[in-house]
């Protein structure tokens, strides 16, 4: 299994990007497939999810409205559209699958990790 996320880069208040997230051996059908991101300092945050059981969504307060996360599973690829951003979405962003069972916001339960991509909001 691998995950290989892409589509970081600097970009300015109120502008977007668009991360991916390519998936290999495996599918995502039945996973539960998240975006993270760590900031300097700060510990690792659940920024949205697709559910493995029921394909629900969840975006954390602070993105809910800006960014939305969505799933190509002809091309096992997630991706992670973030519109609006603000300085306080700089931080690495991480994708992350497992076949949870737990809390899906812990990290400590995904067992897959892509190497991360680096936002910066910035003017």
């Amino acid at each position: 299994v691998q995950l290989q996320a892409s589509g970081g880069g600097l970009v300015q208040p109120g502008g977007s990007l668009r991360l991916s997230c390519a998936a290999s051996g495996f599918t995502l059908l039945g996973y539960t497939i998240a975006w993270f991101r760590q900031a300097p300092g700060k510990e690792r945050e659940r920024v949205s999810c697709i559910s493995g059981s029921d394909r629900k969504t969840y975006d954390a307060e602070s993105v809910k409205g800006r960014f939305a996360i969505s799933t190509d599973g002809t091309k096992n690829m997630v991706y992670l559209q973030m519109d609006n951003l603000k300085p306080e979405d700089t931080a690495v962003y991480l994708c992350a699958t497992g076949l949870i069972i737990g809390d899906q916001g812990d990290p400590r339960n995904y067992d897959y990790w892509g190497q991360g991509t680096q936002v910066t909001v910035s003017s």
